[in-house]
Order: structure tokens, then sequence, then C-alpha cells
């Protein structure tokens, strides 16, 4: 069932898309707060840690904060001293270097790094907030483990009291606006090193972000995780909506510009010593506001294992969601939310997801099912387009798809694959289309397309208007949904084949099998054709058109075919009339205008 998952479960769906927007301020000041403190024993596995901090000199011109406190902050009592940072004012604080040095220890497994931040400088600080912030470059050094060379990282408009507010470590003041954090945000990039992997990182940039101070301390935030932790699989219901509403104060706190990164280049060796590269060209988040999520974009993917196979994508897309939705229905709820509500509430929580796309896709790989054989494939491009969501339901659909390439394997056992190369067909480049729209004024869908193309091969559209489609078939009650679906009526339909060379593969096949040849053969199949036509449509006038219609098709005379109808009286043929038709098809030809054209 779509929504039988654990409340736990859920809480974990809805929590993804409001972390993964927070995650990286979250973790700065997370680290402040928990400093020096060693890491309690987990159940399974053992993990300690602890680290040091030496500043060896401090610059401060005009400063307003001594520099035994500056020493302090930046030493890691971040929370003991947040006023005083919050309302710097100094002409510049430079900093040649932090060094950071942490031990950790796993299972009784000790590993050391040695982080350097180095030539940090605030410049023009007025009130906690400086107009620029650079630092020069990072390096780790983690011994045996790995190492990293990070470049310029620098911002402008650099609000330290916004940042401090928004974690709770000095009072907002009731402040509810968003303001900027930081405008102009620019990352040079570096380089990573570990013992089976190297990788190279490009730049990142960032022109704004904009935060409001969350309604939740850290205190409380641990508090929450803690008390959910500890109830593990059955949380309480005060419990969940207090973590529901936490993750509505996070989702809505933060706005953002669009981002781009220059992508990443790693290589090094899989769990079988092959030689390994892992590209991406670059990326790019679109703008994030409150109750949206970004659309992130990725250019240049290309995953590649020497001597065994490669796997590469042009462009891969996801939209954005708009979680107003969900985010309204929590606001709503009760304060205890259990499983009832969530089974009450379950549409109003799905977000409006736009869809996603992807481009120039290639892969070739071993297939896993057949020693010997490859997995060889190529799509050109995939788009699927959402919108107009209606309890939770999209009611605007356009989902495309082209040149999807496929090599058929030889010694396939699939019976339709050897048909296909049965006829001499040994690869398929296919394609399909589907747009659909709900009218909620006229009770319509309108079925724009539902197609399927084979180059080379036929093209096959169907198009048509599906009517007494009311609101009720979207409704979240199941019963008045079904009734609904039950009513609706089709009042035209319309069909379009093109044949681009199918019918001469499938009669040269047949013909060859008759002992004979496809001229011989054309014209008695589209005898064959008319005949059973003008049978079946016995009595409706419009019988000999569609007959001659669908003989200048199949006798090769026309590539073109399309076949109408319509129905005579509104709102249209329902789900009896086609039952009906089941057993006696001919019950349906006085209730439409069928009408046919071929060239």
């Amino acid at each position: 069932m779509l929504f039988s998952t654990t409340v736990r479960q859920r809480l974990g769906i809805l929590a993804t898309a409001a972390l993964l927007s927070v995650a990286l301020p979250a973790g700065a000041a997370w680290a402040q707060k928990t400093k020096t403190k060693s890491q309690p024993a987990a159940e399974t596995t053992a993990v300690a840690s602890s680290f040091n901090v030496e500043i060896p000199s401090i610059d401060a011109v005009d400063s307003n904060v001594d520099d035994e406190t500056l020493r302090a902050i930046f030493s890691g009592a971040l929370a003991e001293n947040a006023d005083a940072l919050a309302g710097l004012t100094a002409t510049s604080i430079t900093i040649p270097e932090i060094m950071l040095e942490t031990t950790t220890t796993v299972d009784g497994e000790t590993s050391e790094a040695t982080i350097i931040f180095a030539d940090l400088e605030l410049s023009d600080i007025t009130d906690g907030i400086a107009a620029s912030v650079t630092l020069s470059g990072m390096t780790v050094d983690a011994g045996d483990d790995g190492s990293a060379d990070f470049g310029v990282l620098s911002a402008a408009n650099f609000n330290i009291g916004g940042v401090l507010g928004l974690y709770g470590l000095v009072d907002g003041g009731g402040q509810t606006e968003l303001e900027t954090i930081y405008t102009d945000f620019r990352f040079d990039g570096g380089t990573f090193e570990a013992p089976d992997v190297s990788c190279t990182m490009g730049a990142m940039t960032a022109a704004e972000f904009k935060a409001r101070p969350l309604n939740y301390s850290f205190a409380e935030i641990m508090a929450l995780a803690e008390s959910l932790e500890a109830q593990e699989d059955d949380p309480s219901p005060e419990t969940v909506g207090a973590a529901l509403r936490m993750y509505v104060d996070l989702f809505t706190a933060f706005e953002t510009s669009p981002a781009e990164f220059e992508g990443f280049e790693c290589s090094g060796v899989d769990d079988e010593d092959r030689p390994l590269s892992f590209t991406v060209a670059g990326m790019s988040m679109g703008a994030m506001s409150p109750g949206i999520y970004p659309s992130i974009a990725m250019d240049g993917l290309d995953v590649t294992v020497e001597g065994d196979g490669t796997v590469q994508v042009g462009n891969i897309t996801i939209k954005e969601m708009d979680f107003s939705g969900p985010i309204a229905a929590i606001e709503a709820a009760p304060e205890a939310i259990d499983e009832a509500w969530f089974t009450e509430n379950a549409r109003s929580l799905i977000p409006a997801f736009t869809g996603f796309s992807f481009s120039d896709v290639l892969v070739d790989v071993p297939d896993p099912d057949s020693t010997g054989e490859r997995i060889s494939a190529s799509i050109g491009a995939f788009d699927l387009t959402l919108g107009a969501y209606y309890n939770g339901i999209p009611t605007d659909l356009l989902t495309t798809a082209s040149n999807i390439v496929i090599d058929l394997p030889e010694n396939s056992d699939d019976e339709q694959v050897k048909q296909l190369i049965d006829l001499g067909v040994t690869n398929i480049d296919a394609g399909f289309a589907i747009d659909a729209s709900w009218n909620e004024a006229d009770n319509t869908i309108a079925v724009d397309e539902v197609s399927i193309t084979g180059a080379n091969l036929a093209t096959v559209a169907l198009a048509g208007t599906i009517t007494n489609a009311t609101d009720a078939l979207f409704s979240v009650d199941e019963d008045q949904a079904l009734a609904a679906a039950m009513a609706v009526a089709i009042s035209h339909l319309k069909l379009d084949v093109t044949d681009a060379g199918l019918a001469d593969i499938i009669l040269a096949r047949v013909a060859a099998d008759q002992g004979s040849d496809p001229a011989t053969m054309r014209p008695v199949f589209a005898g064959l054709a008319e005949g059973t036509v003008v049978g079946l449509l016995a009595g409706a006038a419009e019988a000999q058109k569609v007959g001659a219609a669908l003989n200048a098709f199949v006798s090769g005379k026309a590539k073109y075919l399309t076949i109408e109808m319509t129905a005579k009286e509104e709102p249209g043929l329902g789900m009896l009339d086609f039952m009906a038709a089941e057993t006696d098809p001919t019950t349906l030809i006085g209730k439409v205008t069928i009408d046919a054209t071929a060239k």
C-alpha cells in the first residue's frame, strides 16, 4: 500500500528535503556547540573523538572585542561569547592560521588529522556585519587516510549576528522576516586524496543567502532528536507532532539565490583494482524559498571502469518541489499527530513535485544475467513534467522520450526479442509521449497525445477527450473517486498511424514463409483488411470509406492513416457501453460517427 509506512519512516521522508537545505550551516553551528565533548559509545560501535584548536596570533584592528575573547571564540567557545561576536565592530580581524587537530577512535583504532585554515580575514565590520570575509585556503592532513587542499573561500556582507540568531545563540528579538546572511559567495575548489581515490573539485558560487531565526533552539532540537531515537519505531503522537513542526520551521527559514558548481573529477580503483573514473562536469541549483525545494541539475556525468563498462549522462535535472501543501497540513494539525491523522491527511502530505528529466544517456555494461553478453543502450532525452496538483494528484501531465536505442542481444531467450530479430530488426530506436490535462471548468480531460514511435518502423498516436471528469475523480474519499471514475465517458477519439517501414519488414517475412513476394502479398492483405472492417461496420454509413482508407494504407499506396470516432450523444461512450461491446462490438456502431482518411 502506498501509505503503509511507519510513522518514523514518514518523518524521515518529510525531513529529508528540509534537512538537505540546511545541513551545511547547521553542521557548522553544531560543531561549535559540541566542541571537545567525547562521543558516547554506540550500541554496536565504540566511538570517541576530541579536538584541539591552536591560534598562534590574531591581528584585530580597532576591535571592540579583545584578543582573548576572539581567541576563545575561534577556538570553540562560540556559545559563551555569542553576544560579543554578534556586536563585533572592527576595521579588520585577521587570523593568519587556525590549526585544528582531531583524534578519533573507532573500535580501538585511532586516526588523527590536522586541519589548517589559512589567512582568515574579516574587513570593515560594523555591529556584527562584515563587508567581506575571506579564507585563503584550507588543508587537511589525515596521514595514511588521505589529504585535501582547498582554495579561497569568500563572501560579502557577512551577517555574523544573523548566523548566531539563526541558531538561537543570540536573541533574535522576535524577528520573523528573512534577512541577508551573506552575498557573493565563492569557493575556488580544491583537491582531495585518499588511498583508493583522488578528486579535483571546481569552484562554487552563489549570489545571496537569506535566513531568519529558527523557532527552536539547538537544545530543543537535540532533545527532540534524542527522544525520537529513544522511541525508535514507535514515537509518541506528541513527539511526532513536535518533530513535524520543527521540520516545517527549518524548511521555511531559508532563501537562496541560484548556485553554480563547476563539477569534479575523481579517479581511483574499484574493488577488483580496475581503474575507475567518476566525473561531473557541473551542477546548478535553482533558487530556494520558504516551502520551495529548488531544482538541481547535473551535467556531464561519466562513470567508467576500465575494461568493464561505462555509464554516461549528459544532463540530469530534478525539478523543484512545492511543499506548501504539506506545510499547511502540518501547521493545521493537532499537537499530537497519530496514525489516524496520517491516514486521513496522506494526500495532503504529498508535495507538488514538478518532475525530472535526463538526456544523452549512454550505457555499456556487462549483462549480469547473461555471461558474455552486454547491455548496450542509449537515450536521447526523457522528460516528465507534472503540474496543477489537486488533492495531491497532478492533473497536468506531460512526459516524452526520444531516441531510446537498444541493441537486441542475438542469443536472447525472450520470445518478443526473437521475433524482432527474425524480422531483421537488430536494434530499436524508440520514443513515446503522453500529454494530458484536466479542465476543472469543463469537467473534461484533454488527452492531447499518447504515442509511441519506432524509427524506421512506425508511429502510433492516440488523442481524445474524456468527459464527466469531475473533481470527485481526485477525491481523497476512495469510494467517491471510484464512483467518479465509473462515470467518465469518451466523447472523441483520434488514431493516427504512420508506416515508416514496419509493414515492409513484416510483409517480407510473411511472403518468405509463403514462398511469395511482398508485392504479391500486399493486395491480398489489403483486401482482407478492407473486407473485415466493412463486415464489422455493416450498416454504418461510413463503412465503405473506412474500409477504403484501410485498404490504401495496407496496400502501401498511403503511409498515413487517420481514424476518428465521435460520440453522437453527450456525454459520450461510458463504462457500460464498453462493457457491452466486449461481447458484441457492433453495439457501438450506432452510437458513434467514424471517419477515416489515408494519404
